[in-house]
């Protein structure tokens, strides 16, 4: 016996409805589900769910005549444990995830000129897969900072990326004009640094026409992000130089704007590892990072395995 045969409204949504004799019409909608699903044959292979199906069947015949309060609430639970099965069964059918291992290698420069303002500066390269296999981004990011005070500033300013040839655009680059603005606060305590920031970019990413041109033109979107930052001595001496410390890294990205249509979450960064400073103000940091990004598509997924070297390196001409 097909077991989605049994109950349409657990992929249609529908709610029960009283039946003629005043029961439950669950089994009338049962059995009436061949007409909707008349070729449909679930086979019991290795990963499947269908044994799971069967077990929750007979539960479910147990209990179906039964019209105590126990009787109808295990008969509720069967239909949302069903329901449920079949929910995550469907999006597993259509969610397409691929997988790659990259270095992500970043420079990140803040430097001090007064009381007031500074500069911001970051530079990266990251490779597309296996590793050292080709690159797949590059980019430069200046930014002008106004300290409202020595722990909360403010930073606007633009960023060029560089997307090397990829999937749909096998033979050239796509370039991106990025503007952003920026909130970012630190606090310190003897034992722990925490930094946080949130950040608005306007992504202006040039259109591809083919393989080998580029379109007129630039497709547009906001993204938010969210990043925060903790580290952890791993020695008496804390963050003093020469000494190492553990970090733990979040930064979730959330897209919005008119040409968003699936994937408003963009990505989440996790970043674990270690940090060496190298003196009061620069540290070195490395470690593994997991990447994971809805793509356009909205049921294509990406899950990149990442080795992250980052060096941050800070001036204060004050003094």
């Amino acid at each position: 016996m097909n077991p989605l045969q049994y109950c349409p409204e657990f992929v249609e949504g529908s709610p029960p409805v009283a039946s003629a004799n005043g029961g439950s019409s669950s089994c009338s909608l049962l059995d009436n589900s061949v007409k909707v699903y008349p070729e449909t044959e679930l086979v019991e292979v290795e990963g499947s769910h269908s044994s799971t199906f069967s077990t929750l069947l007979s539960i479910y015949q147990k209990f179906s005549s039964t019209n105590n309060s126990n009787g109808r609430s295990l008969k509720l639970f069967f239909l949302f444990i069903t329901g449920f099965i079949v929910y995550n069964e469907s999006n597993a059918q259509t969610k397409q995830t691929q997988s790659a291992n990259q270095i992500w290698l970043g420079y990140f420069n803040q430097t001090r000129f007064n009381n007031k303002w500074g500069l911001w500066a970051d530079v990266h390269l990251r490779t597309k897969e296996d590793f050292v296999s080709d690159l797949s981004q590059g980019i430069l990011r200046l930014g002008l900072t106004y300290y409202l005070a020595d722990d909360l500033k403010l930073t606007a300013g633009y960023a060029y990326v560089n997307h090397f040839p990829a999937e749909n655009h096998k033979n050239i680059s796509q370039p991106e004009h990025r503007p952003w603005q920026q909130l970012q606060w630190h606090t310190r305590y003897p034992k722990l640094r925490l930094m946080q920031w949130f950040r608005l970019e306007e992504r202006y990413r040039r259109k591809i026409l083919n393989d080998d041109k580029l379109d007129g033109g630039y497709n547009f979107n906001f993204r938010a992000r969210y990043n925060f930052f903790s580290q952890f001595p791993l020695s008496k001496k804390s963050f003093q130089p020469r000494t190492f410390s553990f970090v733990v890294n979040d930064e979730v990205h959330i897209n919005f704007g008119k040409q968003i249509i699936n994937n408003y979450f963009d990505q989440n960064r996790f970043f674990v590892g270690f940090a060496y400073h190298a003196n009061k103000h620069d540290n070195f940091q490395f470690g593994y990072m997991n990447v994971f990004q809805q793509l356009a598509a909205g049921n294509r997924y990406r899950s990149n395995q990442v080795a992250r070297l980052f060096y941050f390196h800070n001036l204060d001409l004050r003094h």
